[in-house]
């Protein structure tokens, strides 16, 4: 597949995105209504449970390998990021948190990938960051306002900096081939971008061809196409239905049936939404896929801060009050990451789960 579109063809579709404004950088945030300060209960405290100004809004979990990665580059050391690159070899799953992991502290300050580049010349994991890092720079330049919202400015940037990172993802995918990541940034180029369907159909070819069940991958082809970017309710509840029905146990996919319905509910807080006999075999499916998931998969602390927050929705206060004591202290994660204080909202939902399971 041609990775480099005609650039003709790129300008149409930035004019018609553009002209259309259509999207935002996340989903506008939502406010809750009425709803009391956070508090650490004595109950909760005598679980272990953390307060809520100890809840790490930055961070999905703590990860000693990709952590000890990035916080040596945050120091401008890249020799670590590099040899975990390596040791994690083809585990594409963790490959590309790392992956991500890394870019978002190249996005920040890039001198330690930089160096790590000239040190070796055509390192494949480096092309991989550098690709990603790039799509990041993108996105700050954009800024997380709604388009109405965006300066013509700011969008000029956006659409500048995104045609350079498809440079850096052909170049990562021509030195790794068989690596899935570099086609995971396209995917997040190709929001901005507003790649035709056509396209990312061929492009979802070539990702499921390498890892055919790769969550990352899915989450982001999900978010492509939900309603708020290039596609509909329909279709984002049929690709997450379909990854999610065809998938064997432990990959984490039935997670995407959540996150597919709470992207498309314009009442986040009303219940009834979540207690329909739909809503309740999604949330089934996924706990039952939980025993087979491995303890080390990046994004299982994000499948359970969603159920965690669909159990609370469902009154299952027991069950939901199991997932927040696997994931307290880091909440960096749908759902409580699309609100105006995460950790707020993390602590009056945990709240809840700990009174309701008395």
């Amino acid at each position: 597949m041609a990775r480099l579109l005609p650039l003709l063809v790129i300008a149409v579709w930035i004019f018609i995105w553009y002209r259309n404004r259509k999207g935002a950088s996340t989903r506008p945030r939502r406010t809750a209504t009425a709803a009391a300060p956070a508090r650490l209960s004595k109950e909760a405290a005598a679980l272990g449970l953390l307060p809520q100004d100890r809840q790490d809004t930055k961070r999905l979990l703590h990860d000693p390998q990709i952590d000890g990665a990035r916080e040596a580059a945050e120091r401008g050391a890249w020799e670590p990021a590099a040899e975990a690159m390596t040791a994690i070899g083809k585990d594409w799953e963790r490959r590309t948190a790392l992956v991500i992991s890394l870019a978002r502290a190249a996005a920040d300050e890039d001198a330690w990938l930089t160096a790590w580049e000239a040190a070796r010349p055509g390192d494949p994991g480096a092309a991989a960051v550098r690709a990603r890092s790039t799509v990041f720079l993108a996105w700050q330049l954009r800024g997380a306002r709604t388009a109405d919202r965006t300066s013509a400015e700011q969008f000029e940037g956006f659409h500048r900096v995104l045609l350079r990172a498809r440079e850096d993802i052909a170049r990562a995918i021509e030195l790794a081939p068989e690596d899935p990541s570099p086609h995971v940034s396209d995917l997040w180029a190709g929001l901005g971008l507003g790649y035709p369907h056509a396209y990312v159909h061929e492009l979802w070819a070539e990702i499921t061809d390498r890892a055919p069940h790769h969550y990352e991958a899915h989450y982001s082809a999900l978010q492509y196409w939900c309603e708020k970017w290039h596609g509909s309710a329909e279709l984002a509840r049929d690709f997450a239905d379909k990854a999610a029905s065809g998938a064997p146990a432990g990959t984490l996919l039935p997670a995407l049936r959540l996150v597919a319905h709470f992207e498309h509910l314009d009442r986040p807080f009303n219940g009834k939404h979540y207690r329909t006999p739909e809503a309740m075999a999604m949330v089934d499916a996924l706990l039952a896929d939980l025993p087979a998931v491995r303890p080390d998969h990046p994004r299982l602390p994000e499948a359970r801060h969603l159920l965690a927050f669909f159990l609370v929705k469902q009154k299952r206060h027991a069950e939901a009050l199991e997932q927040f004591r696997l994931v307290d202290g880091c909440v960096g994660s749908l759902p409580w990451s699309y609100f105006e204080d995460p950790a707020e909202k993390y602590c009056d939902y945990r709240e809840r789960a700990v009174q309701g399971a008395r």
